[in-house]
């Protein structure tokens, strides 16, 4: 067959072992995995409106697994999520806008999202202990 010989000479599809890992491809893969984190979380949310609309005894129960310490954790994992999406999301929209395409600026605005997202998360958790 004359046509398998063309085909073992295509090049191989980009993939991650063939690319260099540079801070603007961990963002995207962080980006889908936040995604997923906010789907958790808002299932987590709508346990606690079942749990809310169940009475007295199923909102103790909930909360009492919500402020455990793994509970917590979770929470914490879940803010962190939604502070670092809308951090991208306001980096995508600068993109949208044609700018910050530059090699240092997208690398730079790549550490500041993350950075954002972490700190975000670590002040909504200090407020909510605060009050």
């Amino acid at each position: 067959m004359a046509g398998s010989h063309s085909q073992d000479k295509r090049p191989l599809s980009p993939h991650l072992q063939v690319w260099r890992w540079h801070v603007t491809m961990a963002t995207s893969i962080f980006h889908r995995a936040a995604g997923v984190g906010l789907y958790i979380g808002a299932a987590i949310l709508t346990g606690w409106l079942v749990a809310l609309a169940s009475g007295p005894l199923s909102y103790d129960g909930y909360m009492g697994v919500l402020t455990s310490p793994l509970g917590l954790l979770v929470l914490f994992a879940i803010t962190a999520a939604a502070c670092y999406h809308l951090a991208n999301g306001i980096r995508h929209l600068v993109w949208d806008a044609g700018k910050g395409f530059e090699p240092k600026v997208a690398t730079a605005s790549g550490w500041a999202t993350i950075v954002a997202g972490g700190l975000g998360a670590i002040i909504v958790f200090a407020l909510a202990f605060l009050f």
